[in-house]
């Protein structure tokens, strides 16, 4: 079947089966790798986009629930790395393997637009991501950073 997606504000094709799950239609049709492959069953975030401005894991969300969301993958971030989050993330040196990184930065940034200055609590509940090096601390100060928020604000 062919499906008709809007990823990173561009029309896209995709001519697979309705189940196949979207991290692979993104990764595998179209190209776009960014988005990576972790556990497959939702549960570690590294798989994770946007859609419609919402947290979805996209290795458990068949393509054909997509429907005519605008699905948005970390390489529509900042192709230049400027964005506040990439900024600080840089800044606070987030990332040891790195593997995770794309899904938590678009779990980073979900949470500001929703929550400009979060508070720690806050943090720790969006940032469900998990992290096999153990970044976390790193994680929750370059979030404050991109906040524009000093360390001590968000306690």
């Amino acid at each position: 079947m062919t499906y008709q997606l809007n990823i990173n504000g561009a029309a896209h094709k995709a001519d697979v089966e309705g189940e196949t799950p979207l991290l692979w239609v993104l990764r595998d049709t179209l190209g776009l790798t960014g988005t990576k492959y972790g556990c497959g069953a939702g549960a570690c975030g590294a798989c994770t986009v946007h859609i419609d401005g919402n947290v979805v894991r996209s290795c458990v969300m068949p393509v054909s629930a997509v429907g005519k969301g605008k699905v948005r993958t970390i390489e529509a971030l900042s192709p230049d790395r400027k964005h506040a989050l990439q900024q600080a993330w840089i800044a606070e040196q987030v990332p040891q393997c790195g593997y995770c990184q794309s899904g938590m930065l678009m779990a980073a940034a979900a949470l500001l637009k929703s929550t400009p200055k979060p508070t720690d609590a806050q943090i720790d509940a969006a940032m469900t991501n998990l992290c096999r090096c153990g970044t976390y601390p790193r994680v929750r100060r370059a979030i404050k950073r991109a906040a524009g928020m000093k360390a001590e604000d968000a306690a």
